[in-house]
């Protein structure tokens, strides 16, 4: 796994490179001179939760001054840059272990105070936990992302600790970074016009050096999707005749004795999602229209398992997600707690198969895929190619959770994957007319944050209220 993660490591930085390096290489002094002329200065360091709440409002990283042995200056810096750079809605604070920052409501009172949608982290003493708008990230994926950075030797100094939460936390976290964190200059009035000469020269550089780096670098990047594409499509075949042997083996005839009309109706669903997984294979040109194709197939599956139960007269089955270590396995009955190869414990989606195994401490039977070395390894350890297939099967924000830590969750939402695979939306929906990093007002959810340190912010597995799949 060592040698295929650095291998997309490697890709992913070539590409940047190419890319990106000769326009920054003509914009580097004047963007700095640009920068420098428009930077406010900073603010006094608050010292109460109201006043870290109007500090994270101008930047994603606060130290209580009574905390600032726990992160030094420089490294607060540098969790900030990350933050930033990642342009995500990230939240940070430090705070010592007082009656002014009580447990209870700590977190649902820092983001309330805040006013902006997002997720929060909070390093309290030696505890630390984390929670999120809904529309940010799922409560289940926030308890698995708390419990990946509390486990080892993660936690053993504030540093280290953050820096791993941020590290999986902005490619997880949907949304943007709030347009307060751009700041403005230091006397209100706005941006000097040094500042706003040197802006007009920059982008007046840089659009002449992005419009030559486009077109010298469109032809590659046509031939890498479609290579993306050709590997995708093998699995998504696969998955589609397997579809198909499925239906062949149901042996139901809508005429058949005791059929009734909701029973042909599911029946109805699910021949129409077989047509629309074929039909939308054949008419895909990107990676990212196979999550339309997958998207089918799950809902067909359901569609199956709903038939069956009508067939045999048991409970209709709950809309769950597919399981997660082979979709073909159909719907999952259980949440079991799995933990990858070197990565952290997390609850999964399982088949009742698969449930049986893990239980017994074997191994369960995981959907391999051809990693282009001639051997065939889980999804999960396979390059950036397989996000969009994953991604119609855990839709609705599952996906970040169940594969953080993994080498394909590491790099869903990095930038070198939303440009080389279209993206991918896999957080959890805004469920509102707002978005990550917008002020919310009264839309803010005080349920989506619990007290600080249930069930993992001190000691274990990141429990928030509520959740689940």
């Amino acid at each position: 796994m060592g040698g295929a993660s650095a291998a997309h490591l490697g890709y992913f930085r070539s590409m940047r490179k190419r890319l990106f390096a000769p326009l920054w290489a003509c914009l580097l002094l004047m963007l700095s001179a640009a920068v420098l002329a428009m930077s406010p200065a900073a603010p006094s360091a608050p010292a109460t939760i109201g006043e870290a709440a109007q500090a994270l409002r101008q930047g994603p990283v606060y130290v209580h001054p009574a905390a600032a042995g726990q992160l030094s200056p420089s490294q607060a810096d540098a969790l900030e840059k990350k933050i930033k750079d990642a342009g995500k809605p990230v939240f940070v604070a430090v705070l010592p272990p007082s009656a002014d920052f009580p447990e209870e409501g700590l977190l649902a009172g820092l983001r309330n105070d805040t006013g902006i949608t997002g997720l929060y982290a909070v390093r309290l003493g030696d505890g630390f936990d984390a929670g999120a708008d809904r529309a940010v990230m799922p409560v289940r994926a926030v308890d698995n992302l708390v419990a990946s950075v509390k486990t080892g030797d993660v936690g053993a100094d504030a540093a280290t600790q953050l820096n791993a939460f941020v590290d999986r936390a902005v490619e997880q976290a949907r949304g943007n970074a709030p347009a307060s964190w751009s700041g403005g200059a230091a006397d209100g009035t706005g941006a000097s016009a040094t500042g706003l000469v040197l802006l007009g020269a920059v982008a007046v550089a840089g659009g002449a050096v992005a419009y030559a780096v486009v077109r010298r670098n469109r032809r590659r990047k046509d031939e890498e999707e479609r290579a993306a594409l050709d590997k995708l499509r093998v699995v998504v075949d696969e998955d589609i005749t397997a579809y198909g042997e499925t239906l062949e083996r149901l042996d139901f005839h809508p005429a058949e004795p005791g059929a009734d009309d909701t029973m042909r109706a599911d029946y109805e669903r699910a021949l129409d999602s077989y047509e629309s997984a074929k039909a939308r294979m054949e008419r895909a040109r990107h990676p990212s229209e196979v999550r339309g194709v997958t998207q089918a197939l799950e809902d067909g599956r359901y569609s199956l398992a709903v038939l069956e139960a009508r067939r045999t007269g048991a409970a209709l089955p709950a809309r769950r997600p597919p399981c997660f270590f082979d979709p073909r396995h159909g719907p999952s009955v259980a949440d079991v707690r799995w933990t990858p190869s070197g990565g952290a414990g997390r609850e999964v989606p399982v088949c009742g198969a698969d449930e049986v195994r893990l239980r017994a401490g074997e191994d369960p039977m995981s959907r391999t895929v051809d990693v282009g070395d001639g051997r065939r390894r889980p999804y999960w350890e396979a390059g950036p190619a397989y996000g969009p297939w994953a991604g119609g099967y855990f839709g609705g924000g599952l996906l970040p959770g169940l594969l953080v830590g993994t080498m394909l969750g590491s790099m869903l939402a990095t930038p070198a994957y939303a440009g080389e695979y279209g993206g991918g939306d896999f957080g959890a929906g805004s469920g509102g007319e707002w978005g990550g990093g917008d002020v919310s007002g009264s839309d803010f959810n005080a349920s989506d944050f619990g007290g600080f340190g249930d069930g993992g912010g001190l000691g274990g597995g990141g429990g928030f209220d509520g959740g689940g799949f």
